[in-house]
């Protein structure tokens, strides 16, 4: 079987690529066999054109700017695969208008393009919003305030490799998750039915396509009102047009006072409060749904309410003769204590869910293994070995981007070459846990998997920060692209496709993404005074801010900096957080299995692990945009249907797409 196709030149052969009768709603509750014989048609339908990765890598490079923003912004980056479809229908309609192409994309040949723009746009950017601004942060002195960059050449083929390694560790990953467990994925599934929609009714496809481009246009004005830095021009008393903060829950007993001090606190001081510049994590919350979201909630309850208390109020004596308390800053409590506690409940869970699988794992290895003709494969495994990626994919790109990732982390970044082979084999196990989470969540816990990796390398290369930081960027890109594949492969097996050559499109994408994540660091941030900001080395007074407060990778240095004397640094209470997490986090599988018709009134273990480690502004914005959605859907399930996600995909759009540009007028202009 080729794996490239030709575009559809006839009018037969674009009837054919006509969308499924089936729905991806209805598609979901089908098992293996059903799917093949009722959906599948990856073999007779265009999927992987030409046409269709070219125009994926170009969105992809575009889309990549935003996510770049949002990193060094909120810390996490969002998924674009819904507004490239969108804006991709859309433009493809006016290229057909104009003549200039002969004919349109079906839903095959969009969600392979799609597959593409979300490699480029999403999956290859995870190190450039983590480790590699926390190495710029440290390279920074009194000396030399501006630090040193890393050769962008360097900066592409790390890049590359971690791209291509977490785009192949996947593969063993799909068919259980997508396949047998059938997780949601919720930005895959969204994506699914955005992409079946725009193809079944012409009319409807360009309302949708209409409320996408209202949504955006109307979010595209709110970056020059919350982040557009004019405030003193215009002499309004703060830095931006309209307040980014409204603290509405100050009436609420705050959950502990300050470290050392003991000074009372509000619950403003605690993250609690509504952030209106990110108004994309409402747009997430509709997309997600309320369970998760209502077990991020409880997770960070029991964070600031159960363990806040405790944590300001624990003194250890490091090694070093410095006194210290679990947490530094009320606004830190997730950060420095909640990270600790979620991130075991995040492995234990996942991995724990994924071992109870093994059976289903075991057999997607065998039949991997036997060639056709085979006596005792079935008609079922003879469909899975044609049309799955093949495990030898797996195992040879495996070694071969391992391989590399391992000599250049050796060669440029102090890494010894066996550590940095080991760092592979551990972030096989880590992209699991972050390929569930995302199944669930729709969040990919890159930063808080990496601190894994800093925990582990900072006892085995203690006092070496680049060591630490850079082993642990192979766990945090690889994980991401691990994850925006399979939700990628969830709407493509949702539409019937071939998952060996959407595999291919992502696997193409994430050279356009490395290009243009590697550009935009340096066009975003010259130098580390956009990150450290500026202040007198007379007096340590705060000449100017940040431009970008950069959460992820000042969480990267500080955990890179308290392992500057190895494993002995971790506070003991952090240690015990740990085997609480793993406990927990085994417990609410357990729970899980033992009462299967109940799992929706149980708490999430994604969600609520996922609430530790998150801040609680985020987690109020997308429980408020859950709320939306449920109420959306009771009162009008029909507009529900057909306008939630194109709304959802236009606010996340507009607004980072725009947020980039204002972005940049800060950093130049306005400086």
């Amino acid at each position: 079987m080729g794996l490239f196709q030709k575009a559809p030149r006839t009018k037969e052969e674009v009837a054919l690529a006509r969308p499924l009768e089936i729905g991806p709603d209805q598609v979901q509750e089908l098992s293996e066999e059903e799917w093949y014989a009722k959906v599948y048609r990856g073999d007779s339908v265009p999927q992987l054109t030409i046409r269709a990765v070219i125009t994926g890598s170009i969105f992809g490079f575009v889309l990549a700017f935003t996510n770049l923003y949002v990193g060094l912004t909120a810390g996490w980056a969002l998924g674009v695969v819904i507004t490239a479809s969108l804006v991709c229908f859309a433009m493809w309609q006016l290229f057909l208008a104009a003549r200039l192409v002969s004919t349109p994309m079906g839903p095959l040949e969009m969600n392979c393009m799609a597959s593409t723009a979300s490699s480029a746009g999403y999956a290859t950017g995870g190190t450039m919003v983590s480790a590699i601004p926390a190495m710029l942060m440290l390279s920074a002195s009194a000396a030399n305030p501006k630090g040193e960059q890393i050769s962008i050449g360097v900066i592409m083929a790390w890049t590359a490799c971690l791209g291509f390694l977490g785009t192949v560790m996947a593969i063993p990953m799909k068919r259980n998750m997508v396949n047998h467990e059938r997780l949601r994925f919720p930005t895959g599934t969204a994506a699914a039915v955005t992409i079946q929609a725009l193809f079944t009714e012409g009319k409807e496809a360009m309302k949708k396509a209409k409320a996408l481009l209202w949504t955006a246009g109307i979010s595209a004005i709110l970056p020059f009102l919350l982040e557009l830095k004019v405030g003193a021009l215009l002499k309004l008393g703060r830095d931006t047009i309209l307040p980014t903060q409204i603290n509405f829950m100050n009436w609420l007993p705050a959950p502990a006072a300050m470290p050392k001090t003991g000074a009372p606190t509000k619950p403003s001081d605690w993250t609690w409060y509504l952030d209106l510049s990110a108004p994309y994590m409402v747009a997430a919350g509709m997309l997600v749904g309320l369970r998760t979201t209502f077990s991020m909630l409880l997770g960070g309850l029991v964070i600031y309410y159960g363990l806040a208390p405790t944590a300001v109020a624990w003194d250890w004596t490091s090694p070093t003769g410095e006194v210290l308390t679990a947490i530094t800053a009320p606004h830190k409590v997730y950060r420095e204590a909640g990270l600790w506690l979620g991130v075991s409940v995040l492995v234990a869970s996942s991995l724990l869910a994924f071992a109870m699988q093994w059976k289903t794992i075991a057999r997607a290895f065998r039949s991997f293994g036997k060639g056709a003709g085979d006596s005792a494969e079935t008609a079922l495994e003879a469909r899975v070995r044609e049309t799955e990626v093949p495990i030898r994919w797996f195992l040879v790109g495996t070694a071969v981007f391992g391989g590399l990732t391992a000599f250049l982390a050796d060669r440029y970044f102090e890494v010894p070459i066996l550590l940095g082979l080991l760092a592979v084999a551990m972030t096989f196990m880590l992209c699991l846990v972050a390929c569930r989470v995302t199944g669930e969540t729709d969040i990919t816990p890159m930063g808080p998997l990496g601190k894994i990796m800093q925990l582990s390398y900072g006892a085995m290369i203690p006092g070496n920060a680049t060591a630490n930081l850079m082993a642990a960027s192979i766990t945090a890109n690889a994980a991401g692209n691990s994850a925006d594949l399979l939700t990628d492969l969830k709407s493509g097996y949702l539409l019937g496709a071939n998952p060996r050559r959407q595999f291919l499109a992502q696997f193409l994408g994430v050279l356009s993404g490395t290009v243009a994540t590697a550009l935009g660091f340096r066009l975003l941030v010259p130098d580390a005074t956009y990150l450290n900001g500026v202040t007198d080395a007379a007096t340590g007074e705060l000449i100017r801010k940040a431009a970008f407060d950069a959460p992820a990778a000042a969480t990267w240095k500080a955990v890179a900096d308290l392992f500057q004397h190895g494993f002995s640094s971790l506070h003991p209470m952090h240690l015990q957080l740990i085997w609480w997490g793993v406990g927990i986090g085994v417990a609410m599988v357990v729970l899980e299995t033992l009462m299967p018709k109940r799992k929706s009134w149980l708490p999430s273990a994604t969600g609520f692990g996922f609430g530790m480690i998150f801040g609680f502004q985020y987690a109020i914005l997308m429980l408020l945009g859950a709320a939306i959605a449920a109420i959306w859907n009771r009162g009008n399930r029909r507009t529900a249907e057909a306008y939630l996600v194109p709304v959802a995909g236009g606010l996340i759009a507009g607004y980072t797409l725009l947020a980039v540009v204002v972005a940049l007028l800060n950093t130049t202009l306005l400086k």
